[in-house]
């Protein structure tokens, strides 16, 4: 499957930076409106009242969020919640943190599943069907490294909203004022240094080759772009 990574990455031009733009853009806002969703459940209307509601991305990113996805290709999003006003309390955490990681999950199964159809039904040896191809499957990848990176228990991250519901041990530990100082610093370093992004994408490489030969759609050959 090396080939796949190489077209997206290496030689899939234009369309590749198209695909890139609209999957970090689209999953962002559905990651966050998925938060929205299941705050408003929980009896929050902050998401609602604050107008962010929407699939505009400059109201869930910002700015400065769209600059670094310019320059660098990464962002993030947000969505303000009042945990006060969960009906469940502090548990309501675990709910709504675990409703943006759910969606990019949803997003990455229906990638990869119309992939599947598209494998079985349609020719891959044109120009057209690879970039197809590359799309979908950008899609299915980048939603599962969303998925494992929100997961990581570390702020503001969804994994370490969902341990501050379920643990007050670790609630009062997140609210502490220093570790929500150097948390992002933390962040950095896994990132950098650990180059934490790289193995979530070898990771979901992985994932996304399992999905498709479970299916028996796996393709063969040379990368048809």
């Amino acid at each position: 499957m090396q080939w796949w990574m190489h077209a997206v990455y290496d030689s899939g031009g234009l369309a590749a930076v198209l695909g890139w733009v609209f999957w970090v853009i689209f999953s962002i806002c559905l990651h966050e409106l998925a938060h929205g969703w299941a705050a408003i459940w929980q009896g929050d209307r902050t998401p609602r009242e604050t107008g962010h509601m929407t699939m505009n991305p400059m109201v869930h990113m910002g700015g400065a969020s769209l600059i670094v996805f310019a320059l660098v290709g990464i962002a993030w999003g947000l969505m303000p919640t009042d945990p006060s006003r969960y009906r469940w309390g502090r548990r309501g955490r675990i709910a709504v943190a675990a409703a943006g990681p759910l969606m990019n999950l949803l997003i990455a199964v229906v990638s990869l599943l119309i992939l599947v159809g598209y494998l079985h039904l349609a020719p891959s040896d044109t120009p057209v069907s690879g970039r197809v191809i590359n799309f979908l499957y950008m899609g299915g990848m980048l939603n599962l490294v969303l998925l494992g990176l929100n997961l990581m228990p570390i702020p503001p991250l969804d994994g370490s909203q969902m341990l501050m519901g379920a643990s007050y041990r670790c609630y009062v530990w997140f609210q502490n004022p220093t570790v929500q100082q150097y948390s992002f610093f933390a962040l950095l370093a896994l990132f950098f240094l650990l180059d934490i992004a790289s193995w979530a994408f070898r990771a979901a490489e992985a994932g996304c080759t399992a999905f498709l030969a479970l299916f028996g759609a796996l393709p063969t050959g040379s990368p048809p772009i």
